[in-house]
C-alpha cells in the first residue's frame, strides 16, 4: 500500500493538509488519525471541513465523543475517542446507525475503539519532528489508495 510523508512546518500546514485532502474527499471513506497529545490531529481535521464550507468552530470532541457535520455535500463524524473507557460505548453512541449510511469518519485515537470500529481506509499518523511536525499518510484499503493516488 502506498505512503506519503510530508514536512508540516506549522498548524497552518497541518490545515492545509486537511483541505488538499478535502479536495478529493469520497462520500465515504474511514481515517484514523494517530499521534500524542497536541500532534494535529484535531487541526487537520479542522481544515478538511473549513475547506468543505464549515463556517464554526471545530473543537476536538474530546468530551462529546462524536461531532456530526453536513457539509459541502458529505456527511462526516469527527470522533475522539480519548475519553473512551470501553470500546463498546460506541455501540451506545449509534455507531452502528451512522454506518448504514454513506459518511466520512475521522478518528482520533482508534486504538480506544478497537474491535469496534471499521477497518480503516487510510492512516493518517502526525509526529513531532523537531519544532514542525511530520505526517505520514498510509493508505489501508483499495479505497484509501485510490484516494491517496487522487491527492498525490
Amino acid at each position: 500500500m502506498k505512503t506519503f510523508r510530508l514536512e508540516l512546518a506549522d498548524s497552518e500546514a497541518t490545515e492545509q493538509l486537511g483541505a488538499r485532502l478535502a479536495e478529493r474527499l469520497p462520500d465515504a471513506l474511514i481515517v484514523y488519525l494517530h499521534g500524542d497529545l497536541g500532534a494535529g490531529k484535531t487541526t487537520l481535521a479542522r481544515g478538511l471541513l473549513r475547506a468543505l464550507g464549515h463556517e464554526g468552530a471545530v473543537r476536538s470532541p474530546t468530551y462529546t465523543l462524536i461531532e456530526p457535520y453536513r457539509v459541502g455535500g458529505h456527511t462526516l463524524y469527527h470522533l475522539d475517542l480519548y475519553r473512551l473507557a470501553d470500546p463498546e460505548e460506541l455501540d451506545y453512541l449509534g455507531l452502528r446507525d451512522f454506518l448504514g449510511e454513506p459518511c466520512v469518519l475521522l478518528v482520533e485515537w482508534p486504538q480506544r475503539g478497537e474491535g469496534m470500529l471499521p477497518e480503516p481506509d487510510l492512516h493518517v499518523r502526525l509526529e513531532y519532528a523537531d519544532t514542525s511536525r511530520v505526517a505520514l499518510l498510509e493508505a489501508a484499503s483499495e479505497r484509501g489508495e485510490a484516494f491517496l493516488a487522487s491527492v498525490a
